[in-house]
């Protein structure tokens, strides 16, 4: 999945003139956490988030003492630099990216211009639906060796049962580099004929367990 099919594409965005009490004022209205600030081109310049606007506020107790700070200009607090994406690139290079940098938005520039943006929340929300967690259905993790042709192997065990598989994962299994954990999401809501199929093949179920199983 690329970024342009899950990023927001009407973006509030302000200019460095404006005022620290106008972002303050959009941050409220739109209900949002950041505004990327533009130049006459619609090119990226800058980003403000609620926390540096926070840091910028003056306390409710001294409003009337420094009230002409939320008139200064938002160029004066806001970050730049910012760190960017392309419509094109990978949703999952964009989860990266936020790991690595520990940033909560993610600005998405094409030509030099800003086309969209994509948060924190819209990549939680892409992979509920990547993973078909939100969808009726069981979770299956099986322990396979690290070597081609597994999936095809187990796939074919739950197309005997009929399963249909609605996500497929894949992690290492603890520091064993001659293992896979194989996750999948199988549309049905009782998976233990598929675990016994599974078993009977040779295969180690890390999750659902066998009724009565010993761990």
């Amino acid at each position: 999945m690329i970024i342009e099919e899950i990023m927001a594409t009407d973006v509030t965005t302000l200019t460095e003139t404006d005022t620290i009490l106008t972002a303050v004022k959009l941050i409220k209205e739109k209900r949002i956490r950041h505004i990327p600030i533009v130049d006459e081109h619609s090119s990226l310049v800058g980003l403000v988030s609620d926390r540096d606007i926070r840091e910028a506020t003056p306390s409710i107790f001294r409003t009337e003492e420094f009230k002409g700070d939320l008139q200064k200009p938002v160029g004066m607090i806001m970050k730049t630099n910012v760190i960017t994406a392309h419509p094109l690139d990978f949703v999952e290079e964009a989860a990266s990216v936020f790991y690595e940098n520990h940033i909560s938005c993610l600005p998405i520039v094409k030509e030099n211009r800003l086309v969209g943006i994509i948060t924190g929340t819209d990549l939680l929300h892409c992979y509920v639906e990547m993973t078909g967690a939100h969808q009726p259905g069981s979770q299956l993790e099986v322990k396979v060796p690290n070597k081609a042709g597994m999936l095809h192997d187990v796939s074919g065990i739950l197309k005997k049962r009929k399963a249909n598989i609605l996500s497929v994962l894949i992690y290492p299994y603890k520091d064993d580099e001659a293992h896979k954990v194989l996750v999948l999401r199988v549309q049905t809501m009782n998976p233990f004929m598929v675990v016994e199929d599974l078993k009977n093949e040779g295969y180690t179920v890390l999750w659902p367990s066998l009724p009565g199983a010993s761990s």
